[in-house]
């Protein structure tokens, strides 16, 4: 059976928003460890390399575990997966289908393949926070050496 309703959102996420509910933060959540997951040998090249490029920066930010490894790694997977049907289909000579013997049209299974993978990139970017709505939905709380642009201006700009 299903639970219902929204998926409750990690007490790091709700510090990090500000916790906007006010609702108390339970003390007791398991927190993995904040240690970089080692990259996956099975990935496909495409996947390699975002793979490097995401992992960098969620570490970086802190948002990375050691138990994020296998979603991170199924984003990937479909990113490298989507890239790869991309690459197919833009090779292809008879454009975005093909004709069976008996005179047939049908769409590439590339196309199919693309799209449903794309589907699972956008889906697994939104549980990291790498589109631009769900990192709307994020506040970091910067480090004491990034002065935020209008305090500085408000500081030193205004006397000019």
């Amino acid at each position: 059976m299903t639970v219902r309703g929204r998926k409750p959102k990690p007490s790091h996420l709700r510090v990090l928003q500000g916790n906007p509910g006010h609702r108390p933060i339970p003390k007791d959540e398991p927190r993995p460890s904040a240690t970089r997951p080692s990259r996956p040998q099975w990935l496909l090249p495409e996947a390699k390399r975002e793979w490097s490029r995401v992992v960098a920066e969620l570490d970086n930010l802190g948002l990375l575990t050691i138990v994020d490894r296998a979603t991170l790694a199924a984003y990937c997977q479909a990113y490298g997966r989507a890239v790869e049907a991309e690459k197919v289909l833009a090779k292809s000579q008879e454009g975005m289908s093909y004709t069976t013997n008996q005179g047939q049209k049908h769409p590439l299974p590339e196309i199919g393949i693309a799209e449903r993978a794309w589907q699972l990139v956008r889906a697994f970017a939104a549980e990291f926070g790498f589109t631009p709505s769900s990192r709307t939905r994020l506040a970091i709380p910067r480090s004491e050496k990034e002065p935020d642009a209008l305090e500085e201006w408000m500081r030193n700009g205004s006397r000019n």
